[in-house]
């Protein structure tokens, strides 16, 4: 249960996604991402954890709205955030607030993830904070692989609005956490 809220916060996607609903008085930045998300959870004992769904994420540069759904299509949770708030809306009506994206990942699965992170790779730019390390870029200057946060990240498939392909691998005490995005509607 623990990894399917994780995935579903996380990042999500699914084929049976539909594009999500504009942010009412959005700005010219505004942007949308639909596709489908899987992460795998490896323990150091040999057991596997995975998850998988779609995701509907809407953006208008100050607040964003991800909707998270199963593989049939229906939505197991929303979440909302904007500066200095971050709400999880489950399925089944409850709610769970923190101040931040990162601080709420962290309250509802007692593991880091990088909800905050997301939200500028889902464009394909690196956050200012925490600072990037061994940053590679494609053949046009594009972000193609660092190390930010704990996170190593990939990005690739590019089209206009950003990359198409995220593979975010974490190596922490006893497992390993590979999260995969696939953009496959803007």
């Amino acid at each position: 249960m623990r990894w399917a809220l994780m995935a579903m916060l996380a990042f999500a996607l699914a084929a049976c996604t539909t594009t999500p609903k504009p942010i009412e008085g959005a700005s010219p930045d505004a942007f949308s991402r639909i596709g489908r998300f899987a992460i795998t959870v490896n323990e150091e004992s040999g057991k596997q954890n995975a998850v998988q769904g779609g995701f509907s994420w809407s953006d208008d540069g100050r607040r964003y709205i991800l909707d998270l759904t199963n593989p049939l299509g229906s939505t197991e949770a929303r979440v909302e955030g904007q500066p200095g708030a971050a709400s999880l809306t489950k399925a089944d009506g409850t709610r769970l607030v923190a101040d931040n994206p990162d601080a709420l990942a962290e309250d509802a699965f007692g593991s880091s993830m990088p909800v905050s992170g997301l939200r500028d790779w889902l464009r394909g730019k690196l956050p200012a904070e925490p600072e990037a390390s061994e940053v590679s870029r494609d053949e046009l200057g594009r972000p193609a692989a660092f190390e930010q946060g704990g996170w190593r990240v990939r990005l690739s498939r590019y089209d206009v609005l950003g990359p198409q392909l995220l593979v975010l691998e974490r190596q922490e005490p006893g497992r390993r956490i590979m999260v995969r995005l696939v953009v496959n509607q803007s």
